[in-house]
């Protein structure tokens, strides 16, 4: 029978299973989270277990929020485990789990609002940090704070009984402020560039709607340091949870997969102190920026590029993709000749490695990232990952081919099935609409293309870049994607 995870079973785990070995009752709650998925779980707070297991800075544990109605199911599982998760670390070296034990404790919104609001705005809390994905940061189309958003009209009529994460935020925020405290430092571990600038922007915006005072307060005392986050985590599944009772004995309702490897490079510019992090390998620095465009254009692109087409070839896995020698090449190619030279020197890192390592893994078998996951947020990712080397490079007259094609790709994506005519499950946000302009298009890009939520009208307009996706997409029609890979890599190998 296996063991139900909690603190009074740590003892009879299995020794092969790490647990924490500090003293969970002596962990403080200094750092607030919103956004308790699986990434936090395998990224922030396993920097800061690493840091507990060193006996050091014990006051920065977790306290998570779950804000939204959906988030009852990680409240149920996180209080019924005391907090406590297992982490399973998967190579093709095999399965190293540990049981991380930094998060100490978690609160519903929905159940109790106030309790929310105070634990942000008491002394203890010095950061709060977040990942609520790019939809939580409410930018529109234009880069812009989206002031008519739903939620934002919701909280800024009920400012006191907020519903989304920025309206939590402002009203902890101006409830220190009344009572003469220092703000916490925000702190975006978000997949954005810029997301400490972004998320500043945004929230400063929000405030100023809400209350003028309460903005000049937070302008002139707020820090919100960028970040660049990497870690592989891909959704746990049934799969999982089987996996982990059977291996392990553990009986634990939301497990976390996981690679090896991880990174975190951090502005270090925080109000009320933090956490040793650079103990426990974050990489601590006074500009996040160049560490950022290379993960974004190298690591996430590539995601984006390996994606699609390996979906209408019919395959679920991202490792798969990287058993095809035609999808592997595409990366290759894609990254070293388009993405690479408009990148900026990145102190201490050898492009040439980083990029070795990521072609390792995405090929790492044991993570079964799905595809479908990393295709997600196509009209939010390629945007971020993509177009930006996509227009450094019509600057510099330099090539695009690959690149587009990556763009080509998707849209015969958006059509909603493979080369097999299997349906392909979209969640894309803006899928119904985007399906519905991708099949009125067909072979002509023109109406996707049109759609100024994903492309500028600048880079819509380009000449080279939309006859390359023209090109791309009729061969796809017309030739299938497997000819239509074949031809491009062929084309760009010369």
């Amino acid at each position: 029978m296996s063991i139900k995870l909690n603190q009074t079973n740590l003892d009879l785990l299995s020794s092969s299973v790490k647990t924490p070995k500090y003293d969970r009752r002596k962990v403080g709650q200094g750092i607030v989270h919103i956004g308790v998925g699986g990434f936090h779980r395998a990224h922030q707070t396993v920097y800061t277990e690493d840091l507990f297991d060193q006996g050091q800075d014990l006051q920065w544990g977790f306290c998570g929020l779950g804000l939204l109605r959906h988030d009852a199911r990680i409240r149920d599982v996180m209080l019924e485990q005391d907090c406590l998760y297992t982490l399973l670390e998967r190579s093709i070296e095999g399965d190293k789990p540990r049981i991380v034990g930094s998060i100490v404790n978690f609160l519903f919104a929905p159940d109790n609002r106030e309790a929310v609001i105070e634990k942000m705005a008491s002394f203890e809390t010095k950061i709060v940090s977040m990942t609520i994905t790019e939809g939580g940061y409410y930018l529109s189309s234009s880069g812009e704070f989206d002031a008519n958003h739903p939620d934002i009209r919701r909280d800024l009529e009920h400012p006191h009984e907020p519903a989304c994460s920025f309206g939590f935020l402002l009203e902890a925020l101006d409830r220190r402020r009344k009572r003469g405290q220092a703000p916490f430092t925000v702190m975006s571990c978000d997949n954005i560039q810029g997301n400490g600038a972004v998320a500043r922007k945004m929230l400063l915006a929000f405030a100023e709607l809400r209350d003028p005072v309460l903005a000049n307060w937070m302008s002139q005392n707020c820090v919100f340091p960028n970040s660049m986050v990497d870690r592989i985590a891909p959704a746990t599944t049934d799969e999982h949870r089987a996996l982990v009772r059977e291996r392990f004995n553990i009986e634990d309702g939301w497990p976390v997969m996981t690679e090896v490897f991880k990174q975190w490079v951090i502005e270090d510019h925080f109000l009320l102190g933090r956490p040793s992090w650079e103990r426990t390998g974050a990489q601590m620095t006074t500009d996040v920026l160049p560490y950022e465009k290379m993960k974004l254009r190298l690591l996430n692109a590539s995601h984006q590029a390996l994606c699609y087409i390996a979906m209408l070839f019919g395959y679920e896995f991202a490792h798969e993709s990287m058993e095809d020698p035609d999808i592997r090449k595409l990366v290759e190619l894609m990254m070293d000749r388009e993405v690479t030279p408009v990148l900026p020197e990145v102190p201490g890192v050898n492009l040439v490695e980083y990029k070795k390592t990521l072609i390792e893994r995405f090929a790492n078998p044991a993570i079964r990232d799905q595809l479908s996951r990393l295709g997600t947020y196509g009209s939010t990712g390629l945007p971020k990952f993509v177009f930006p080397s996509i227009e450094d490079q019509l600057r510099l007259d330099g090539p695009i081919e690959l690149l587009s094609f990556t763009v080509a790709c998707w849209f015969r994506y958006l059509s909603g099935k493979d080369d097999r005519g299997n349906e392909i499950t979209m969640k894309d946000p803006m899928a119904p609409r985007l399906r519905e302009m991708a099949l009125a298009g067909g072979k002509d890009p023109a109406p996707l293309l049109g759609v100024r939520e994903v492309f500028s009208e600048e880079l819509a307009q380009s000449p080279r870049f939309v006859t390359h996706v023209r090109e791309a997409l009729a061969r796809f029609y017309e030739q299938g994607a497997r000819e239509t890979l074949v031809q491009t890599i062929s084309r760009t190998s010369r």
